[in-house]
């Protein structure tokens, strides 16, 4: 299985040759979307995306953790983490 990182420039070339926008356009589309997704999640409202899933701000506790290779004990901080759930049509496809 070869990995490959999709950067934000390959969204925007996508959409680019995809739509026919210009490069400006087509930037500030996925700015605008991603804007769109950090905002809903900072308000800890849930984002839904049909036939892609959802995303949540989730609060995670004060926990100890270990460091595997010296066994040292320290505790990790409460915080907030993006959780996100595929959808059933984002699942089926992945698995076909």
């Amino acid at each position: 299985m070869n990995k490959k990182n999709i950067k934000k420039k390959d969204f925007i070339n996508r959409i680019f040759q995809d739509i026919g926008f210009s490069k400006t356009i087509s930037e500030n589309i996925v700015k605008d979307i991603f804007d769109i997704i950090i905002e809903s999640v900072d308000k800890n409202e849930n984002l839904k995306i049909s036939n892609f899933g959802t995303f949540k701000k989730k609060k995670k506790n004060e926990r100890v953790g270990r460091n595997p290779k010296t066994k040292e004990e320290k505790i990790i901080s409460s915080r907030f983490v993006v959780q996100f759930k595929a959808s059933k049509n984002f699942k089926k496809k992945i698995n076909n």
